[in-house]
């Protein structure tokens, strides 16, 4: 007997003659993810991926809480894997119940079995109704069989090889990372921008992100927010590059030249100019943002067409139609939560008008945007932007 951790996916399995192409893609990403662990042995059979290793330090546990941040993966199980010999089944059975005894004081189980080999002499509900009986023989004051609610389920699955668990842990479901392309999202220090980059990350594509600081109006502790934010959706997204871009002398010119209350929208639009340029260069198909209606003046129907027409990449913002504790559970979820509410500001809190346009018109923002030199401008935090490569 052996122990193997079990991977499933699910929505690959729609994916018919491209199915390879993505089955591929997640072996490539969690042999990546799993770098460090060692020599592991990755393998597909019968729609699922088996993950082994002969290394006596190997760190089953671990390597779960890895892939379960990999998109792709739906669950994962720690099995323990025999011959399908049905004595030897049955012997690692009662081992695995006894093993389970010894965590929890269960009281009543089931067992749920799947016989994929069809040369197997029992069937799915027979293997059910006599390892069911091998348990109550084996642990008769200890256990009863409850089919409607147990404390524990016993999973069987006779493949080419048996697989025995009772554990399954949700994983990060979605597509595998690298399938969907790459978008670059405008990364600041609140809530709602990881989450958006996470939720589009999830239908496999890959990130990059850019964040716009505003020193010395922002401190080096607010970079370091946006880093450490970047660290961990670097962890779900298999690296991340940080594009960190030198806001303050185009935030300055756009307050000493602008209207006050065109501020916010201008600046905006700077932001979205600056990112489309870096995503250009590195390839990427989008823009990615967390603005939600209504949320805040520059977030309005009219605010969002003006700084659309800023740019001709295509704008993602996968919260738009989101209320905010909405956004706070899966921020809660993916471990940003904690990061975005520590108090420091961001370059988005300066200069702001006490009465900011909430309809601003596309031809009087264009208007005022004259008196600037936008080439310059844009051309000097290009070559001063820093990028930071975050491996995940």
């Amino acid at each position: 007997m052996e122990k193997v951790i079990l991977v499933r996916y699910e929505e690959i399995f729609l994916k018919g003659l491209n199915r390879n192409i993505f089955e591929n893609r997640l072996i490539k990403n969690i042999k990546q993810q799993l770098r460090g662990f060692g020599s592991v042995k990755v393998t597909r059979s019968q729609s699922r991926i088996y993950i082994e290793s002969s290394d006596a330090a190997f760190d089953e546990t671990e390597a779960m809480l890895r892939l379960k941040k990999v998109f792709g993966i739906a669950s994962v199980s720690l099995v323990t894997k025999v011959v399908s010999d049905y004595e030897t089944i049955k012997a690692a059975t009662l081992e695995h119940v006894g093993s389970l005894l010894k965590t929890k004081p269960y009281k009543t189980f089931k067992v749920e079995a799947k016989r994929a080999d069809k040369h197997f002499p029992l069937n799915s509900p027979q293997i059910c109704a006599d390892l069911g009986g091998v348990i109550l023989s084996g642990f008769p004051s200890s256990l009863k069989v409850n089919v409607h609610n147990p404390d524990f389920i016993l999973y069987v699955e006779v493949r080419e090889y048996t697989y025995i668990y009772s554990e399954i842990i949700p994983a990060a479901k979605g597509l595998p990372t690298g399938t969907g392309g790459k978008a670059t999202l405008l990364l600041s220090g609140g809530i709602d921008s990881p989450v958006a980059g996470w939720m589009v990350a999830k239908r496999g594509v890959e990130l990059e992100a850019v964040y716009f600081h505003s020193y010395p109006y922002t401190s080096e502790r607010a970079r370091d927010k946006v880093v450490k934010l970047a660290e961990i959706l670097s962890t779900w997204c298999m690296g991340i590059k940080l594009h960190v871009v030198p806001f303050t002398e185009i935030q300055l010119a756009i307050n000493e030249k602008c209207p006050q209350d065109y501020l916010t929208i201008i600046m905006r639009r700077y932001m979205m100019k600056i990112a489309q340029r870096i995503a250009e260069k590195n390839g990427s198909l989008g823009l990615i943002t967390g603005e939600a209606i209504g949320q805040v003046a520059s977030q309005t129907m009219e605010s969002m067409l003006v700084t659309n027409a800023a740019v001709t990449l295509p704008v993602y913002r996968p919260l738009v139609g989101m209320d905010k504790n909405e956004v706070i559970e899966i921020a809660r979820k993916i471990a940003t939560f904690d990061t975005s509410i520590l108090p420091y500001e961001d370059c988005c809190t300066l200069f702001v008008a006490k009465h900011p346009v909430t309809r601003p018109s596309l031809e009087k923002t264009k208007a005022y945007e004259k008196v600037l030199d936008e080439d310059a401008l844009i051309e000097a935090a290009l070559s001063q932007t820093e990028c930071i490569i975050l491996q995940g």
